[in-house]
């Protein structure tokens, strides 16, 4: 019997990410006043990013529940590693 594949994005404790189009990735540094550089930082390597396709350049939308701010987004930038 084989085993199906484990995806990493549905354990409990992984909050949602997503890759945003170029057009809103723009929108969000400008909108942040930042340089994706100036982000936190996510490896191509990282298994979520493997699993949503994520290459170095993009930026990955994360919304994690808080129990304080209900919901809280950040946003990170893919690197080659």
């Amino acid at each position: 019997m084989k085993a199906g594949k484990f995806k990493v994005t549905d354990h409990e404790l992984v909050p949602k990410h997503e890759v945003i189009p170029v057009d809103e990735a723009i929108k969000v540094l400008q909108e942040l006043g930042v340089r994706p550089d100036q982000l936190p930082l996510m490896r191509s390597s990282d298994p979520v990013a493997k699993e949503i396709g994520a290459k170095p350049g993009d930026l990955v939308k994360v919304v994690r529940n808080s129990p304080t701010a209900g919901k809280a987004i950040i946003y990170r930038y893919v690197v080659a590693g």
